[in-house]
């Protein structure tokens, strides 16, 4: 049997710390068996996906809130640019130099995906201005590489829309280069509204963007999309699903949704239609 001047020094600091605490200690086996319990804890494995966003982003958060337990994000932004939100600010957001950049500064931890994160600066140039930004992320050596734009359309084909409304924070020229997007894409848009921001887009609450959907919503559209991931709707997606019966998805969804799918991993999110089509159990 060991005295007491046998005993771990980790032990001794244990008992001190309940003697200043004012606690009783416990016995030599509970001390025991809670060191152990920590020793043989395994921590998680964590895959990494990367994400590219805008300078002015403010919404990391959201984005984690699609993220399943054993993946990080490893988020970079784009270079700052003095304009405020229009045409302009999502060409500069798009310029392949700065985007091969962003890619490279990500690939240290390993990302199994880097998508980026920008639904304007991924439609501005239209169809052939997305498949350059994609094709832009993979030469800088992305393993797979997502657009929010492209990830919309992959979103739409899988939920088997191709008429939908559409809401943005945009002003009018900026939701234009979305509608054309979307019908070199044979996307027809039944209906849209623009709230016409040029900054502060992150600011815009789910009150605001909730009347937008229900404005912009039409009989003949199969879904409705919110633009822009400067917008949050993690929690109100569900609800305003269940309030109009068809699919509502959103920029930083099928983002986090289509950058999950090719790290072949599965978007955390409770009734929302797009996470809910790809799961397991609806194939």
């Amino acid at each position: 049997m060991r005295n007491q001047g046998d005993r771990p020094a980790h032990e001794h600091g244990l008992e001190a710390a309940l003697h200043a605490a004012g606690a009783p200690v416990p016995e030599q086996a509970a001390v025991h068996e809670v060191v152990e319990l920590s020793a043989a804890t395994r921590t998680p494995w964590q895959a990494g996906i990367g994400v590219i966003a805008p300078y002015d982003f403010a919404l990391d958060r959201e984005l984690w809130r699609w993220a399943p337990d054993d993946v990080s994000l490893h988020v970079t932004r784009l270079p700052y640019v003095h304009v405020p939100v229009t045409v302009d600010q999502a060409a500069a957001l798009s310029k392949g130099k700065s985007v091969t950049r962003a890619v490279r500064a990500l690939l240290a931890p390993e990302p199994l995906a880097v998508g980026y994160a920008c639904a304007s600066g991924s439609f501005v140039h239209g169809a052939a201005g997305e498949r350059e930004l994609h094709r832009t992320m993979l030469a800088a050596g992305a393993p797979a590489a997502v657009t929010t734009s492209g990830a919309l359309i992959r979103a739409l084909e899988t939920l088997g829309a191709d008429r939908i409304a559409v809401v943005t924070p945009y002003v009018d020229s900026v939701t234009d280069r979305l509608l054309a997007y979307l019908a070199e894409h044979d996307v027809a848009v039944t209906s849209s509204v623009g709230l016409g921001l040029l900054s502060h887009i992150w600011k815009v609450t789910y009150a605001e963007v909730a009347r937008a959907v229900h404005e912009a919503d039409h009989p003949d559209a199969q879904a409705v999309y919110i633009s822009c991931t400067n917008v949050l709707t993690y929690d109100i997606i569900a609800p305003l699903e269940r309030e109009l019966g068809k699919p509502v998805i959103a920029a930083n969804q099928v983002t986090m949704w289509g950058l999950l799918r090719a790290a072949d991993r599965r978007a955390v999110a409770h009734g929302q239609r797009l996470i809910d089509v790809a799961a397991p159990s609806a194939a």
